[in-house]
């Protein structure tokens, strides 16, 4: 264990030098409704890594309370993620349905002692009733029931005798609280439906904040770690173990930043739209940020592990690069994998001098890779080279070969162009070369001086593979939905050609292809009649021509006139003053991208406007994305004259998104009449009826309409053409204006269409 510690272990190791607690036991609580991600890889190191430095133990457990959306899949995704990281939970899977029982018991104890009562309010009425953050809640009227009422509705709640959303089992606690979640918080709520554990055993399932701080307690669990997007949450863990008089020791809540990476979504409601929607290959599609997506794409354990190692942990959230995680896998395959050539786009070449065949001995590593072992590289008179490897008419420092410039066939001879066969269209279908016999790889004395050596493949000998070149899934650094997915994330060739030894020797899974990348042998789909290879990732950052660009517009100084006027972007930037600094530095840490954060720390009147929006509790990212895309739109149409609205409704509104009680799509028309109007988000919610849609009753019979409307599309869409799924979907959200909850729509859309 590093002797520079963080946060957590610090806190660890007072705990245990005050004497709070003998052991160290802490825990990894995925709920089971999709796959892990790379952040879950980062909370796994945390929580198992702890446990391991203090000998103690990391439980894992699954928080199944949503019978819903909880599927044993996921289950087995979990386990499977914990095991390939390298760590144990010692054949012992914990699952807070074991619990129910217990917490249900809990839950009595809380109504005898007046501290909880079952509420008959709707969903509405609850969201009204709490108030807002400068208005103080209303207790509801059902808050008054006796004990024995509550005690009784309780029960008849648990074996079924209500409809979901009739009742509700909520907290007594603050309606006044400043902290929104102790505003008599929701403990059990109604849910018939199947469990995939218990059955229909239960009616009634525990909420997480109620189950959570109960499971931790009934384990022995000693520190619940767990992400910044809990901090809020804290307050309602104390409440509960405090008014319940549990016996100590008893569990402690403390949390850490959650991981954000640019280019990347791990929102589970995002993950699971790209997967319903066909958008992506199923969970472990390469170019998911899910570890089986980096497992089949080809990562290693090691390289994920030093990766979260790389990032450390911090107290505040901010955002990591992707390209340190690629840093990481390339960093940890140089000094593994072989190298070998393969071509991908060959293009044939005829060696009009040379006759016969020759095996060539070449070493799998390079010098400074200390490893042993190598294959013979058959040669003959008929090879493909990469077709780039050869320019008719070469730009400016092209070393490759040309028709006036000879270039070595890595590991063995120097060749020369003689002559281009073209077909009738003009395109080069086959050069005619000369080799140099004295120019042999290793024992050269033929004096000619060449500027590069390319791959090459015997044409006789060389074996067809599938290549799959994967790049990042989304177009933009900080992607936002569907629109943000970039449309050349994968690229599959059919005939790419490798030399025979990969094959036939397999010396690994994994091989540098030279000049092209690390690639992987699928572990899915590689037979040796059709072998498949995934690219992991380039020898270098392919984006980072990209990044340097819009570094570049970063550094481009606004003047104020110009920003009155038409916001054109002239001249040399201007430093940074000190203040900017640290409010860039802010920015950053609070998880806004770098591009983003630039804008806001330069630009004072958008840093104003974030700084006031602040007195809501409120992602800092959704405002920021708000302030530089319409905030700032808005201000560049209206020039000079005074907004209508104010930063507390920029507030309001951004909460209504973090509550996803409206989408992104729909916060820009709201935003857009609050522009206009001055009005109340809220008001304009509700007066322009844009909330979105998530209630069955609504959302199926327009999908039934739809799929009753495209007899034609829903025929192709059962004889296989599964991506015909997005085009209903599409026309879902059309018909709604966009008010439909994507995932919602998604799952309906899926469910109709199998039946």
């Amino acid at each position: 264990m590093s002797e520079h510690k963080d946060f957590l272990r610090t806190i660890v190791d007072e705990d245990l030098k005050s004497g709070k607690y003998k052991e160290i036991i802490t825990r990894f609580p995925p709920e089971p409704n999709g796959f892990p991600h790379i952040g879950h890889a980062k909370s796994i190191c945390i929580n198992f890594g702890i446990a391991r430095d203090y000998n103690g133990y990391c439980n894992l457990r699954m928080d199944d309370t949503n019978p819903t959306t909880e599927d044993t899949k996921y289950v087995e995704a979990l386990k499977d993620a914990v095991k390939w990281l390298g760590f144990d939970w010692n054949d012992n899977v914990y699952f807070t349905s074991d619990y129910f029982p217990k917490i249900y018991d809990y839950a009595i104890e809380l109504v005898k002692m007046g501290k909880a009562y079952v509420d008959s309010l709707n969903e509405e009425e609850i969201r009204e009733y709490r108030g807002t953050v400068n208005e103080a809640g209303r207790r509801s009227i059902y808050a008054e029931r006796s004990i024995e009422e509550n005690l009784d509705l309780l029960e008849r709640m648990k074996k079924g005798e209500f409809k979901e959303g009739e009742h509700i089992l909520r907290a007594k606690i603050d309606m006044s609280a400043a902290n929104m979640k102790m505003r008599d918080p929701l403990l059990y709520r109604i849910r018939h439906a199947h469990h995939f554990r218990t059955q229909d055993e239960w009616c009634i399932y525990p909420m997480y904040d109620f189950a959570h701080c109960l499971s931790d307690y009934i384990e022995g669990v000693s520190h619940s770690i767990c992400t910044l997007e809990f901090e809020n949450n804290r307050d309602i863990y104390d409440w509960v173990l405090d008014t319940l008089n549990l016996v100590p020791p008893r569990p402690y809540q403390h949390e850490f930043a959650r991981l954000g990476i640019n280019y990347t979504v791990m929102s589970k409601r995002k993950l699971l739209e790209l997967v319903n929607g066909n958008y992506v290959n199923g969970w472990d599609d390469p170019r998911l940020p899910t570890i089986a997506g980096y497992k089949r794409r080809g990562y290693t354990p090691e390289s994920i592990l030093n990766f979260c190692d790389q990032i450390g942990i911090a107290k505040a959230n901010s955002m990591v690069d992707v390209s340190q995680l690629e840093f990481c896998i390339r960093d940890d395959l140089n000094t593994k994998v072989p190298r070998v050539m393969c071509v991908l786009e060959p293009l044939k070449v005829t060696i009009e001098n040379y006759e016969g065949s020759e095996e060539i001995e070449a070493s799998y590593y390079p010098h400074d890779v200390p490893k042993e072992g190598s294959r013979k590289i058959p040669f003959s008179k008929v090879i493909y080279i990469e077709r780039e490897d050869f320019e008719e008419n070469p730009p400016k420092d092209y070393n490759r070969l040309t028709l006036e410039q000879p270039v070595r066939l890595r590991h063995a001879y120097i060749i020369t162009c003689k002559e281009i066969i073209k077909d009738a269209n003009g395109n080069i279908v086959e050069i005619k070369a000369e080799y140099n016999p004295t120019s042999k790889s290793g024992s050269d004395t033929s004096g000619i001086k060449v500027k590069s050596a390319i791959q090459w493949v015997d044409a006789a000998q060389a074996k067809e593979i599938e290549v799959r070149l994967y790049d990042r899934l989304y177009s933009c650094e900080a992607p936002d939905g569907l629109e943000d997915l970039n449309p050349d994330s994968l690229h599959i060739i059919k005939n790419a050609l490798v030399e025979p030894a990969v094959i036939t020797e397999k010396a690994d899974v994994r091989f540098q292809f030279e000049r092209q990348g690390y690639f992987y042998a699928d572990p899915i789909d590689y037979t040796d009649e059709k072998p498949v290879f995934n690219k992991i990732v380039g020898l270098k950052d392919s984006w980072a021509k990209k990044t340097k660009v819009v570094e570049n517009i970063a550094k481009i100084e606004v003047t104020p006139k110009q920003e009155t006027k038409n916001l054109q972007i002239i001249g040399e930037v201007a430093p940074m003053s000190e203040e900017q600094k640290a409010s860039f530095s802010y920015f950053i840490k609070n998880g806004i991208n770098n591009e983003v954060a630039n804008i806001l720390a330069r630009d004072k009147y958008l840093s104003d406007y974030f700084e006031d929006a602040l007195c809501l509790p409120i992602n800092h990212v959704n405002l920021a994305n708000i302030l530089v895309n319409e905030v700032a739109r808005e201000r560049k149409e209206r020039l000079t004259a005074e907004p209508k609205f104010k930063a507390t409704q920029i507030a309001k509104l951004v909460l209504m998104i973090d509550e996803e009680i409206i989408s992104n799509k729909i916060a820009k028309q709201i935003f857009e009449e609050m522009a206009k109007t001055g009005k109340e988000p809220k008001d304009i919610l509700e007066d322009k009826g844009l909330e979105q849609i998530s209630d069955l009753n609504i959302i199926l019979p327009i999908i039934d309409e739809i799929i009753s409307k495209n007899p034609d599309n829903v025929e192709k869409f059962k004889a296989g053409n599964t991506k015909l799924l997005g085009f209903f979907v599409g026309q879902v959200l059309k018909a709604t204006g966009g008010k439909a909850n994507p995932q919602v729509v998604n799952e309906l859309v899926a469910q109709q269409l199998n039946a």
